[in-house]
């Protein structure tokens, strides 16, 4: 999963920002070509709309995205662009301008330039993820992709003040899944609205990175949200199994989250020893929980969350779903908090 670069982009450049590690969605209701699947305020926009847009973007923008995830996924953006055109349009008209002058003057003369110091830093914290290009070779595509973000975050800010004037609806359904997450560790009350779904990976680095997310997550929604963590280590990470399944030996010590936060905050080191050590330092019984590790005694819960995982079409870390609909790998807190607000919304309108 991309980190909103398009899939277009110079590769070396798109190979370090993808956004999860490698390794069954539920189908909406069909839609007629004249279902209505949004509203900016008395204009309406259908699928056939959308679908002129959406149909025309090339399978390989979705990766192994299931077919039907894959075509939500292209009439959401389709559907979003329709909406922010449609909004603009509207403003520009209520100005008594033209497009393009209110585009220059809201969004685009308001886009800070990208410097040179900020792609050297840029390709300094990305260094992993270049596979050996030089800076010299990066320095363009970094610059383009540094400003195409810059220019999208101040052209979301302006459609934010446009949709605080202009009231819009969005009802295209998504593919949901019912994920169980009986037994499986949880935080948050059970009849809160939102359900947050993760699988993932101790030692998967995009894991680590969605970390933080997940916490201001919760930390923003509070009891909105309850959130439950299912395992999926994958076979290139040799440290993520065990480090699952004495996850769950400190489960049954009543441990279980800090434990998983002891764990992201040493991802480097997960060895047995190490797993063992850091219970010990969060006081739980050395003992018991050192015969859990060796006898592998959640080895059976763990396949049991692979292969739910694989049911749901997981095929990387970390994948989550929100009320059923996936949100995949290590995606900004802004993409969260706009499924979980669409979510509130619906909850509400129900």
């Amino acid at each position: 999963m991309m980190d909103g670069m398009p899939q277009r982009s110079w590769p070396v450049v798109a190979a370090f920002l993808l956004a999860a590690c490698s390794s069954a969605a539920q189908s909406p209701r069909q839609m007629a070509p004249t279902d209505v699947v949004a509203t900016v305020g008395s204009t309406s926009v259908t699928v056939a709309q959308v679908d002129d847009k959406a149909l025309q973007q090339p399978t390989s923008n979705f990766g192994n995205m299931k077919l039907s995830q894959a075509v939500y996924e292209a009439r959401r953006a389709a559907l979003d662009e329709i909406v922010a055109n449609l909004l603009i349009d509207q403003e520009a008209k209520a100005r008594g301008v033209d497009r393009a002058a209110l585009v220059e003057r809201e969004i685009t003369s308001k886009v800070p330039d990208v410097t040179d110091g900020e792609v050297a830093a840029f390709y300094q914290a990305n260094q992993s993820r270049v596979q050996g290009a030089t800076l010299d070779q990066v320095r363009q595509p970094i610059k383009n992709y540094l400003a195409q973000q810059r220019m999208q975050t101040v052209r979301e800010q302006f459609l934010e003040t446009l949709r605080a004037k202009t009231p819009v609806r969005v009802s295209l359904e998504p593919p949901r899944l019912t994920i169980a997450t009986a037994n499986s560790p949880s935080r948050g009350p059970s009849s809160a609205p939102i359900e947050l779904v993760e699988f993932s990976d101790f030692q998967c680095p995009f894991c680590l990175r969605a970390h933080p997310t997940v916490d201001q997550v919760l930390k923003t929604y509070g009891d909105k949200v309850r959130f439950v963590y299912r395992h999926y280590p994958l076979p290139g990470h040799p440290n993520a199994r065990p480090a699952a399944e004495a996850s769950e030996c400190a489960a049954e010590q009543g441990k279980f989250w800090p434990y998983y936060d002891k764990l992201f905050a040493t991802q480097s080191r997960l060895s047995d020893a190490d797993l063992k050590q850091d219970a010990a330092e969060l006081g739980m019984d050395a003992s018991k929980f050192n015969a859990c590790v060796d006898s592998h005694k959640f080895a059976a819960k763990v396949d049991a969350d692979v292969r739910a995982g694989q049911e749901a079409g997981v095929d990387g870390t970390p994948a989550f779903f929100i009320n059923g609909r996936l949100v995949s790998g290590a995606q900004p807190y802004d993409v969260f908090k706009k499924v979980i607000d669409e979510e509130l919304q619906l909850k509400h309108a129900q």
